[in-house]
């Protein structure tokens, strides 16, 4: 029999990557997710479990018999009921299932830089669940990528889409501070290869490239030919302005955690690159599709007409 293996968010983004790697090694691939009846492109080939938080004996029998439980669920920013003190408490559910079913690893991806002492909600989350990975008890691997690029990719996606259709680029203020971007296709391999290694880690997960806010808006801007005129503003006033086109696209582009933890380069590493794709090579490869339609968040998340809930 096939190895067993479970995703948490197989039909979303780095999951998807990360199922695809395991069934094309010939594993039994499992995901639990919130969405069970999502469109997704694995037919027969992924079974599918509710991501059932508030049934923990589930969540335990859905668990059972996987080898190894990659965990890629977390949540961009508060929505409705679903805090991000809701989510640390759902992971620390998550956890105890994967112990008490008997899985022998849990591969987590997490973020750079996260810290249970930080004062961004999003990075201490971040922190105290690795906390929690670290004392469970289980063989454990935790990744921690920066800004995810590839071709279901939010953010850098939604910044090509605003230099294609608008003519001013609001850069909060210089500009100068930096990340590391790091393709979706790298982070799949790593988290697969990583699974099957008996000690515990903890990884960053960057690209080979490191890029001003400022370099990465010209870049892009190059990339699609955007006219836009890139000015810098206030961070105050870039976050309203982003808050006005989300309230036009129904969305949420960027939020204050976001742009606080990118303006305080959050998004760099300085251990060597694990990721070997460059970012402006794929660029390249792909300008004709990248910033062409907006990726909504939102969407992405099950939720229609649910901005004004947001608490950001």
């Amino acid at each position: 029999m096939a190895e067993l293996t479970v995703i948490t968010g197989a039909f979303g983004y780095t999951g998807r990557y990360i199922a695809r790697r395991l069934l094309a090694m010939g594993k039994e691939v499992r995901t639990l997710t919130a969405h069970p009846g999502r469109h997704h492109p694995f037919a027969e080939a992924v079974s599918v479990f509710p991501l059932a938080f508030e049934d923990p004996a589930a969540l335990v029998r859905s668990l059972r018999g996987a080898t190894t439980l990659y965990n890629t669920y977390w949540i961009r920013f508060p929505l409705a009921d679903v805090t991000f003190d809701t989510a640390v408490a759902n992971t620390r559910v998550l956890i105890g299932a994967a112990r008490e079913a008997g899985v022998r690893r849990i591969v987590h991806v997490s973020i750079t830089r996260a810290d249970a002492g930080s004062r961004l909600p999003y990075f201490r989350g971040k922190g105290v669940v690795e906390d929690a990975i670290v004392r469970s008890g289980l063989s454990y691997a935790i990744l921690r990528p920066t800004v995810i690029f590839g071709a279901e990719d939010i953010l850098i996606n939604n910044l090509a889409w605003l230099l294609r259709r608008f003519p001013i680029f609001a850069l909060p203020g210089s500009g100068e501070y930096r990340l590391q971007p790091v393709f979706v296709e790298d982070v799949a391999e790593i988290a697969v290869r990583v699974a099957g290694q008996g000690e515990n880690v903890v990884l960053d997960v960057v690209g080979p490239e490191t890029y001003t806010f400022r370099e990465l808006v010209l870049l892009l801007a190059e990339t699609v030919r955007s006219r836009a005129r890139i000015i810098g503003v206030q961070p105050g006033l870039a976050l309203f302005l982003s808050r006005l086109v989300g309230s036009l696209v129904r969305d949420v582009i960027l939020t204050r955690d976001e742009l606080e933890g990118l303006m305080a380069s959050l998004l760099v590493s300085d251990r060597s690159p694990l990721g070997r794709t460059s970012l402006r090579l794929w660029l390249a490869e792909n300008a004709d599709r990248v910033g062409a339609r907006y990726a909504s968040e939102l969407a992405r998340r099950g939720v229609r007409h649910a901005l004004l809930r947001c608490r950001l």
